[in-house]
């Protein structure tokens, strides 16, 4: 990583006092980082503190916990850390012994033996398995939890990693087998190879034993871009390799390559689309007049649609609607077994699920699913006919469940066969919907998960994201349940608008200049929650992390009348400097550019850092990082706190220096953040009144 975020170190308004603290590795802000880091543990640490951290561990490190897997060939894979096992194991079982209580399990690789033997902080990052013979593997493992990472290739029936094999330095590449001896890889190849967002601008096709350098370019995109990637499908009789770039974070342009000729499947760009075996599926972000012959069809945004794919780029094609949106229903997502769409959909944010048959597209519901859950599908099987899906709630510890759906089995019945622990008693628990009005009308829904025999206001802690078409949907949090729930807090989920709840238009009409409503929406729950007497003001705590964290930023500078404490994640809060730090550009087309002024006028308002006051008292916040996040850069934290202790507001910060944007990297890492956070709401929101 380098030591600065970026070369254009330019303070774009001439008067920003903290532009040094975005040195990440710098000296000075280093030292300015644990002189921070210090006084926060001083504060918040103690008896009670380690007593929180020892629970999430416990819930965090349990050998209980439900092992997911993935099918690769005849063994399904899993990746597992526990206490013996910090950094993790990959390894893989059978079926038959999956379906027992305690699966035999073959370990590929250990990443705490690797780690000790390389003497690097690794953390796992993924592989990708060469199909169809699993024969070797592209292990991608990142110093400390990065977005970056490298990439080593392993060889799957040695168990060794092969010396003269592919490998890659630490950047944020993206990699795919053509074949055995060829990858199509994106990297950073030096000079004009990435885009002003950081990541590959340029695809090379890298043969074995081929000096990288010599690698030929097959696809490449514009700086502007985002990204430039390939995919290959090496499904036999179906193979494929799909070039594309992000024009911006929703837009792109998808082709295959083929015979060394670009083919442009001409699908809206802001629309997503995959293939399987004959089938295009496109996913409608905005309304879609498509043309066949004289026939003009308007597909509404939020739609799936389903075409055959050769006929789609013969201009032949006949759109099948697989779903269509309605007020109150969405499309959440979907996976493909070898001969079934299984499709997962959210009304008023309850999951549903179908199984479709291609071609006829009819459809028949899951049956199997226990009730009042959260159904998610875990995993499945795009060459034969296995699905896990798992379900869970707020109060209810999730269940893997096992079924198949093959070419002769129209629907998916499905069967527990894994059930993970309870970490909190919720006999007492409750989870009621309720609906707030925003200040436009808009009815904003969210969950409150509390005491049923409570009879008076509480702790409580809100959270909430709003961005990027990110649904929030209920689940199991032992960490949450175990720290706050069992501690009487009640805990609130907002579904605002922002993210994907009702589908692509909950989330489009509050981007760019319609940002203002999400916080709007999340204001409009906070007040609703002190109307209907769950919690006061001062009782009132909110949480978010990354995107959320921007608008926990919003919420100190613009609603601090609403809240008795904050904690603001991994956040971006300098709006005026985002897109010139590390991946900030690729966010552009969700914010503006603030180098447009048009776009200005509008971030400028609600741009936590620009807009820090003094004249009115904010409630109690807490600010954490990760020195090492290359997403997004720790100088959003560190200066939006250097300038609220300027400003004299109460702010307290900790910054870990592993863990990458999730800001940890290991269960003891993230059982320590999340002892921090719910020892500062608890001290805040049980005392009276704010803290100094």
């Amino acid at each position: 990583m380098a030591d600065v975020a970026d070369t254009q170190q330019t303070d774009t308004d001439g008067a920003d006092p903290y532009l040094w603290l975005e040195e990440i590795t710098g000296e000075d802000a280093l030292n300015w980082v644990r002189e921070h880091n210090e006084p926060t543990m001083g504060e918040l640490g103690g008896d009670r503190f380690e007593q929180m951290r020892s629970e999430a561990l416990e819930v965090l490190d349990t050998d209980s916990r439900i092992p997911y897997v993935r099918r690769r060939g005849e063994y399904l894979y899993n990746f597992w850390r526990d206490a013996a096992n910090p950094r993790g194991l990959w390894r893989r079982t059978t079926l038959d012994s999956y379906r027992t209580e305690q699966p035999d399990w073959d370990i590929v690789i250990d990443v705490d033996q690797l780690a000790a033997d390389d003497d690097t902080n690794w953390v796992w990052a993924g592989a990708d398995v060469i199909e169809p013979d699993h024969c070797v593997a592209l292990i991608r493992l990142s110093p400390g939890g990065s977005d970056a990472a490298v990439v080593r290739e392993f060889d799957m029936r040695t168990r060794e990693f092969v010396d003269d094999g592919f490998q890659l330095p630490e950047a944020k590449s993206q990699v795919s087998w053509e074949d055995r001896d060829t990858v199509l890889v994106g990297t950073d190849f030096g000079e004009g190879s990435l885009t002003d967002s950081g990541y590959p601008r340029v695809v090379k096709r890298w043969r074995r034993g081929q000096p990288l350098a010599a690698a030929e370019t097959v696809f490449s995109g514009a700086p502007t871009d985002v990204i430039a990637a390939a995919a290959v499908d090496r499904t036999v009789g179906f193979e494929r390799t799909l070039v594309s770039r992000a024009l911006d974070f929703f837009n792109e342009e998808v082709y295959e390559l083929r015979a060394g000729e670009l083919i442009r499947i001409d699908t809206p760009t802001d629309a997503s689309i995959s293939l399987h075996r004959d089938w295009l599926l496109i996913e409608l972000r905005t309304p879609w007049f498509y043309s066949l012959g004289a026939n003009v069809e308007n597909y509404p945004a939020g739609s799936l649609l389903a075409a055959d794919y050769d006929d789609f780029l013969s201009g032949t094609a006949e759109l099948k609607v697989v779903f269509a949106p309605d007020e109150h229903t969405c499309l959440h997502h979907y996976a493909w077994t070898r001969d079934r769409l299984i499709v997962v959909t959210l009304a008023d944010v309850a999951s549903h699920v179908e199984v479709f048959t291609p071609g006829t597209w009819t459809s028949e519901p899951v049956t199997g699913l226990p009730e009042n859950t959260n159904t998610t599908i875990a995993a499945a099987d795009s060459l034969g006919d296995e699905l896990f899906v798992d379900s869970a709630g707020f109060d209810t510890p999730s269940r893997l469940l096992y079924g198949t759906a093959g070419r002769d089995d129209i629907s998916a019945n499905f069967t527990p066969i894994k059930y993970a622990p309870s970490f909190f008693d919720a006999e007492d628990i409750e989870v009621a919907q309720h609906f707030a009005t925003s200040d436009d009308g808009t009815s904003i829904p969210y969950f409150v998960v509390g005491h049923r025999h409570r009879r008076a206001a509480g702790p409580t802690l809100l959270g909430g994201y709003g961005g990027f078409e990110v649904a929030r949907t209920p689940g199991y949090d032992g960490v949450l349940g175990r720290l706050w729930l069992s501690r009487g807090g009640t805990y609130v989920l907002a579904n605002i608008r922002g993210g994907g709840e009702y589908g692509p238009t909950w989330h489009t009409q509050a981007m760019r200049e319609g940002r203002h409503l999400v916080a709007e929406d999340f204001a409009s729950v906070a007040r609703d929650l002190v109307a209907r007497g769950v919690t006061t003001v001062e009782q009132l705590g909110a949480q978010g992390g990354s995107n959320g964290g921007l608008l926990m930023g919003i919420m100190l500078t613009r609603y601090p009348e609403l809240f008795g404490a904050l904690v603001c994640s991994v956040p971006l809060l300098d709006m005026r400097r985002f897109h010139l730090l590390l991946a900030g550009a690729s966010w552009v087309a969700e914010y503006g550019d603030p180098d447009d002024p048009d776009d200005w006028t509008f971030i400028s308002k609600y741009s936590p850092y620009q807009n820090i006051s003094t004249d009115h008292r904010y409630p109690p916040v807490l600010i954490t990082t990760s020195t090492r996040d290359d997403r997004v850069h720790p100088g959003h934290a560190r200066k939006m706190t250097a300038a609220l202790e300027e400003a004299g507001q109460p702010v307290r910060y900790y910054e870990n220096i592993e863990g990458g944007h999730a800001g940890a990297a290991d269960n003891a890492q993230t059982a320590f953040r999340a002892a921090l956070v719910y020892e500062f709401l608890l001290r805040t929101l049980q005392r009276s009144g704010r803290c100094p």
